[in-house]
């Protein structure tokens, strides 16, 4: 729980950091792969999100374990997902153009995961019994 929700919070404030960076510092660099790194930002942000997110229902929900694993799905597919985009942005490699879907895969994994979670608990979210 904790360390998915402190995973999450760094994820969130790389996102802001990345975000600020590249609009600023970084936007005569990135010419026009700017909305490949804006693209990334986003998703990073999105799912830094969803992992704080993924943390804290551990606390109320008693599918654990499908929720541990959208976690780490979610970590995996922001590292492939968002990393392949920085990559592609700063260094114009586009070889590394095919890590991307792979994030994205995991990223519709872990969210398969989140709702079998959610919709196979014990516990009603809304009623906390």
């Amino acid at each position: 729980m904790k360390g998915l929700i402190s995973i999450g919070a760094i994820f969130s404030l790389l996102a802001v950091i990345l975000g600020a960076f590249g609009a600023h510092a970084l936007a005569p660099h990135l010419g026009a792969k700017l909305p490949v790194w804006h693209t990334g930002v986003q998703y990073q942000m999105f799912h830094g999100i969803a992992i704080i997110l993924t943390g804290m229902l551990m606390v109320f929900l008693s599918n654990r374990r499908l929720l541990k694993m959208a976690g780490i799905a979610f970590i995996l597919g922001t590292l492939c997902f968002s990393g392949s985009l920085y990559t592609i942005g700063l260094i114009q490699v586009k070889n590394v153009g095919y890590i991307t879907p792979i994030g994205g895969l995991l990223f519709i994994i872990g969210w398969g995961l989140f709702l079998s979670a959610v919709l196979t608990s014990k516990v009603d979210i809304l009623s906390h019994k």
